[in-house]
């Protein structure tokens, strides 16, 4: 049986406080995208990234020398077309895919999912419709129920279910805000992140990092290896170094900041 479950529960805070605007030169920035920088949508797709965001990103960027880097489950070319024309060092499918420059190609960190597991898993949805939406990543599968949140613990004991019997792929199943993913074991978000900091620009800064959701619990778990902060958003339960009620309070806060180091740079 090649199957976990990846589940944690922490503790709580409950503001996050000012960064010290001279932080940001020596700083790098990871943002988990849906739930973190945006209002989660009824489906992936139908996300809005506000111009305002658009432009705190660029400042950002500019204000870390290039170390802002997106951190998410989506795949990199589905970050890049929700953001364009923007391109930025990024994280993708949960850590099974990395971008460390906006210029540099996409590099696989995991085999994907095979054909024949997709196909089973795909069942679920279909027995259990409708309000369940299927997002085929490559290296893994993500049902999705942000239209049916009634149906999340039948999807999870489904999905379960056929990751036990299936002795060919070692696979985890990853439990999100409104979604079930699976993924192959080993590859979360936490060690993509290790692997970033390793290159330039990202190497010999601190982190900050900014995440809503159960997958975003490794990286919570290993930011301080870098002398680095953690900010939790919404209602996870996360040791943290502060939290924000809403994506909105992350967006001025990020612009905010952004603002105040050019300024001081200049």
């Amino acid at each position: 049986m090649g199957l976990q479950t990846s589940d944690r529960a922490m503790d709580t805070v409950d503001i996050a406080p000012p960064l010290p605007v001279a932080d940001l030169r020596d700083r790098a920035i990871l943002l988990d995208i849906d739930g973190s920088i945006l209002d989660i949508a009824p489906s992936p797709r139908e996300v809005q990234v506000p111009n305002d965001l658009r432009r705190t990103l660029v400042r950002l960027a500019e204000a870390t020398g290039g170390a802002l880097a997106l951190v998410s489950g989506r795949p990199i070319d589905d970050i890049d077309l929700i953001f364009s024309p923007l391109r930025f060092a990024a994280i993708g499918v949960h850590g099974a895919e990395m971008r460390v420059r906006g210029s540099a190609d996409v590099q696989p960190r995991a085999r994907p999912l095979s054909a024949a597991l997709k196909r089973k898993l795909a069942t679920v949805a279909e027995q259990l419709e409708p309000g369940i939406l299927i997002e085929d990543k490559t290296y893994s599968l993500a049902l999705h129920y942000r239209l049916a949140p009634e149906k999340g613990p039948m999807i999870l004991a489904a999905v379960s279910k056929i990751c036990a019997g299936d002795a060919q792929e070692a696979v985890e199943i990853l439990p999100g805000k409104l979604v079930v993913d699976v993924k192959p074991v080993g590859i979360n978000k936490g060690n993509a992140v290790r692997g970033l900091m390793q290159h330039p620009p990202f190497a010999g800064r601190r982190p900050i990092f900014v995440g809503d959701d159960t997958t975003d619990l490794p990286v919570f778990g290993m930011i301080s290896e870098f002398a680095g902060q953690a900010y939790s958003v919404g209602g996870i339960n996360a040791v943290v170094d502060g939290h924000f009620e809403t994506p909105a309070m992350v967006r001025a806060w990020l612009a905010r900041i952004a603002s105040e180091s050019l300024g001081a740079s200049g």
